[in-house]
C-alpha cells in the first residue's frame, strides 16, 4: 500500500539533481525576474465512467474550485494563464433542469486532455516562469505495461483520468517523469501538489479514501500519447538512476506538496459537516486565506500538518523540495526552525508541541509561542504565551499555558493555534554551559602570553563579556569558588595576542570569523553570540539514548566505492577500519542504512560539520523532515564531502547523526549556520532582525533573555521511552 506522490518524488528528485546523489551546501538560484509569468494546470475528478475500481468522489472539483477562485481572486491570476480540467458528478434530472447544460470535451480530465494540457503548458511558459499543478482526485496502482523495464509481475503507478479505470489509460509514472523533465529542462519552476493515493480501504461516514480497492491487473496497451516508449524508458532510466554526469542539471526548483505518506491513506471529508473537500487542500488554502503575504511553504506545511492530524492522525502529508521559498513566488527566506504547535486544548490551559526527547526537549524546558505567519522570532511583543514542558514522549511533548505570575503573557492565549511556531527560551538545566573568564595572561612573546599594552586592558574586555552575558539562558560564568569545588568550565574566554577575543575549547577554537576585537564596543554581544552557538551545537552532539529496543535494529554504515560514476551500479564496500574513516575531498561515499525493526522508522540525518553547522542530509535526494524506512529496507545514500573552501583549513573533521524514530519526527529547529562565518543574506530574502544578535537567535531558535527555569530537575535523555534511538558516524577529510 503506497501513496502517489512517492514516485512524483523521484522524479522531482532526480530532475533536481545529479543522479541522486546529495550535493552539499545547494545553490540557492536568484528569484526570476519580476516579468516572469505564472500558470496553473487544476485537475479535479469526482465523476469517473463507469468502472470496477475507482467510485467517484464528492470533493475532488469543489478542491479545483476553491483553488481556482484563489487564485483569480486574491492572486488576481489571468484566466488565459488558468487551466481548469474537471469531471463533475451529474445534477439529477429536476422539473425545473430536466437535461444537464452541454459540456465543452475539451475541458474534461480524460488522458488524452490531461496530457495535452501538460503540453501545451510546457510549449507556452518561457524559462523562469512558474508552473503551478494540482491534482485532486484517484491515485491508482495497474499491472505494469513495461514488463521488460520493471519485471512482469511489478505495476505502474500514476494519477486516473476519468476515463483512467474504464479504458485503462492511467497517466503513468513513466509518462509523468517524461512531462515533468520537458518543464524542467525548459528552465520552469514546478510546483504540484497531490490530493490522492491510490490505497483502498475502510470508510467512514463523513469522508472517503482517494484511491481503488485494489490493484488494476488487466493487461493494457503501452501506447502512449506522451512519446514513444523508448524515449519514457529513456527518460525513466535517468531518474531512476542518475544519468551521465552534467546531463541533468543541479539548479531546478520545485516544491512538490503531498496529501500523505506512502503507507497512509488521503482523505476528503465534510468539513464542519458541510460540503467535502480533500483534507490538503482545503487546510492549504483557508491557511492562505487568513495569513499575510510571504508565508513560506514550511509555514503553510506546518498548519496543514497540524490541522489534518488533528482529524485523521494515519495521515500525515509530505512536504519536498524548496521549503524555504515563497508559496507561489520565487523568493527565498532564510528560515528560521522552530517547533510546531499541533494541538490547542484552551479549556486545559495545555497545547501539544511537535517535538520530543528525540529532539532534545526535556521536562521543564519554556518556549514562547508565536503567530503562523510571525517573521521574527527575536520580538518579544509578537509572542501570544509562554508554555512550560510538563510531560514528554520520543516525538511530542505536552506544555502548559504559563499564567503572567509564573512569567506568562496576559489576554494572548486565545490566539494560540495549530500551526503556531514554539521558539525555546530557556534552555534545560543539563544543556546549559559554564564559561571561565580569564583576564590572569602576563606580558611575553609566547603564544599563551600578550604584548604588554594588552595585559591591562584584559580586565575590561572580560567584564563587557560578563555584562552580556548577564541573564542569557544558555550559557553562565564559572565562578572561581566554583572551580575551586571542583566544577569545571566548558568554555574559556580570554584575550588573544592580536587583541581580540579568543574563545576555547581546550586549545583556541581556529577560523572564526570575522575576529572580535576587544576595542569594538559590539564584540562583548558577539562573544555572547558564539558561546550560545557552542552550547547549541554540543548538546545536538550529545543526544543519545543507546538503551533503546531500536538501537540494535539501526544499521548505519559509510561505505567507499572509489570509481562510482551517478548512474553506475552500486557495489559499495566497507572501509577497512570503521573508526578511523579518511575520505578524499571530492570523493564519493555511501550513507548505508538498514531498518531490521518489525515496524518502519522515520529516519533523518544531521550533519555535524567542522564549521559548527549543522545541516540536514536529504536521504536519496529526498528534501523532507524525514525519510520513511519500510521493514527491511536498506538505502544507500552517495555523499561528497569537501574541506571548508575557507583559509585555516587543512583537514576537517565531521559526524554523520543518524536519528531513527517510530512516530514521524521533524528536526530542522536544531539546525545551525556555520560558526566561522557572518551570517549573510541573500537580496531578495526577508530580512528578520537588523542586530547581529537578533540574526544568530533567528538562525538557532532560541532566545537568550531568560534565564533557565532552576526549579525543575529536567532530564535532558529519558532512558524509559523505547520509540527512538541515533547511531553516528565520524570521519576526517582530507585534501
Amino acid at each position: 500500500m503506497e501513496c502517489i506522490w512517492k514516485y512524483y518524488l523521484d522524479v522531482f528528485l532526480a530532475l533536481n539533481t545529479i543522479s541522486k546523489t546529495t550535493i552539499r551546501k545547494p545553490h540557492m538560484p536568484d528569484a526570476p525576474q519580476s516579468g516572469s509569468n505564472f500558470y496553473a494546470l487544476l485537475i479535479g475528478i469526482d465523476h469517473y465512467l463507469p468502472n470496477r475500481l475507482y467510485k467517484s468522489l464528492k470533493g475532488a472539483v469543489r478542491d479545483i474550485n476553491l483553488v481556482a477562485d484563489y487564485f483569480t481572486k486574491t492572486l488576481k491570476l489571468p484566466s488565459e494563464r488558468l487551466f481548469k480540467l474537471v469531471s463533475a458528478n451529474p445534477e439529477p434530472a429536476s422539473a425545473n433542469v430536466p437535461t444537464q447544460p452541454p459540456i465543452d470535451p475539451s475541458t474534461l480530465p480524460t488522458y488524452a486532455n490531461i496530457v495535452a494540457k501538460f503540453q501545451a503548458i510546457t510549449e507556452l511558459a518561457q524559462p523562469g516562469d512558474q508552473v503551478y499543478i494540482h491534482y485532486s482526485g484517484h491515485g491508482g496502482r495497474a499491472l505494469t505495461v513495461y514488463p521488460d523495464l520493471k519485471g512482469a509481475a511489478e505495476y505502474d503507478e500514476g494519477i486516473v483520468p476519468m476515463d483512467g479505470g474504464a479504458e485503462g489509460r492511467y497517466l503513468r509514472d513513466l509518462e509523468m517523469t517524461t512531462l515533468l523533465k520537458r518543464m524542467t529542462d525548459k528552465g520552469l519552476l514546478v510546483t504540484m501538489v497531490l490530493d490522492s493515493c491510490h490505497s483502498g480501504g475502510a470508510t467512514r461516514g463523513d469522508c472517503e479514501i482517494r484511491g481503488g480497492e485494489m490493484a488494476d491487473e488487466t493487461v493494457y496497451s503501452s501506447d502512449s500519447l506522451v512519446a514513444a516508449q523508448e524515449e519514457l524508458i529513456r527518460n525513466w532510466q535517468l531518474v531512476a538512476e542518475g544519468g551521465p554526469t552534467g546531463l541533468l542539471t543541479q539548479n531546478r526548483d520545485y516544491v512538490m506538496l503531498a496529501a500523505c505518506r506512502p503507507t497512509e491513506y488521503a482523505y476528503e471529508y465534510a468539513v464542519s459537516g458541510k460540503e467535502r473537500h480533500g483534507a490538503l487542500t482545503y487546510w492549504m488554502i483557508d491557511t492562505l486565506a487568513n495569513s499575510k503575504a510571504g508565508l513560506t511553504y514550511n509555514a503553510l506545511y506546518d498548519r496543514v500538518v497540524a490541522k489534518i492530524q488533528s482529524k485523521f492522525p494515519q495521515q500525515l502529508p509530505m512536504l519536498s523540495g524548496q521549503a524555504n521559498r515563497i508559496v507561489f513566488g520565487s523568493d527565498l527566506v532564510s528560515l528560521q526552525y522552530a517547533i510546531t504547535v499541533m494541538k490547542v486544548d484552551l479549556s486545559q490551559q495545555v497545547v501539544s508541541l511537535g517535538a520530543g526527547l528525540s529532539q532534545g526537549l526535556s521536562q521543564g524546558s519554556r518556549f514562547a509561542i508565536y503567530p503562523l505567519d510571525a517573521t521574527d522570532f527575536t520580538d518579544p511583543q509578537l509572542r501570544l504565551a509562554i508554555v512550560e514542558i510538563t510531560s514528554i514522549g520520543s516525538a511530542s511533548g505536552s506544555a502548559r499555558i504559563l499564567p503572567v505570575a509564573e512569567g506568562g503573557i496576559a489576554a494572548s492565549s486565545t490566539s494560540i493555534e495549530p500551526g503556531c511556531q514554539a521558539v525555546m527560551v530557556t534552555a534545560p538545566v543539563d544543556l546549559v554551559r559554564r564559561v571561565r573568564l580569564f583576564d590572569q595572561k602576563q606580558a611575553g612573546d609566547q603564544e599563551q602570553n600578550l604584548p604588554p599594552e594588552l595585559v591591562s586592558q584584559q580586565s575590561q574586555a572580560l567584564q563587557s563579556v560578563r555584562d552580556a552575558l548577564a541573564d542569557n539562558g544558555w550559557v553562565v560564568e564559572l565562578k572561581d569558588n566554583e572551580r575551586k569545588e571542583g566544577q569545571e568550565a566548558h568554555y574559556q574566554v580570554a584575550v588573544g595576542r592580536g587583541g581580540e577575543y579568543e574563545i576555547c575549547i581546550g586549545m583556541p577554537i581556529e577560523n572564526l570569523r570575522p575576529p572580535l576585537p576587544i576595542a569594538d564596543p559590539t564584540s562583548a554581544v558577539g562573544v555572547m553570540q558564539r558561546l550560545v552557538h557552542l552550547s547549541k551545537y554540543q548538546a545536538v552532539q550529545e543526544l543519545d539514548n543507546p538503551n533503546s529496543k531500536l538501537t540494535a535494529a539501526l544499521e548505519v554504515e559509510l561505505m567507499t566505492q572509489p570509481d562510482w560514476q551517478p548512474g553506475t551500479r552500486i557495489t559499495a564496500q566497507p572501509f577497512p577500519d570503521s573508526s578511523n574513516i579518511t575520505v578524499k575531498a571530492g570523493e564519493i561515499t555511501f550513507l548505508r542504512i538498514k531498518n531490521n525493526f518489525s515496524q518502519s522508522l522515520n529516519v533523518a540525518v544531521l550533519d555535524i560539520e567542522p564549521t559548527w553547522a549543522i545541516s540536514q542530509i536529504p536521504l536519496l535526494g529526498l528534501d523532507a523532515p524525514f525519510y520513511e524506512l519500510a521493514p527491511e529496507e536498506e538505502i544507500f545514500t552517495p555523499l561528497q564531502f569537501q574541506v571548508p573552501a575557507v583559509e585555516g583549513y587543512e583537514v576537517a573533521n565531521e559526524t554523520l547523526k543518524v536519528f531513527a524514530t517510530l512516530l514521524p519526527s521533524d528536526y530542522r529547529w536544531l539546525l545551525l549556520p556555520a560558526l566561522d562565518q557572518e551570517i549573510s543574506r541573500k537580496g531578495n530574502e526577508v530580512k528578520r532582525s537588523s542586530s547581529a544578535l537578533g540574526n544568530l537567535l533567528a538562525a538557532i531558535g532560541g532566545d537568550v533573555d531568560q534565564a533557565p527555569s532552576l526549579s525543575r530537575a529536567a532530564v535532558y535523555v529519558a532512558d524509559p521511552n523505547q520509540e527512538w534511538t541515533t547511531k553516528q558516524v565520524r570521519l576526517q577529510i582530507v585534501q
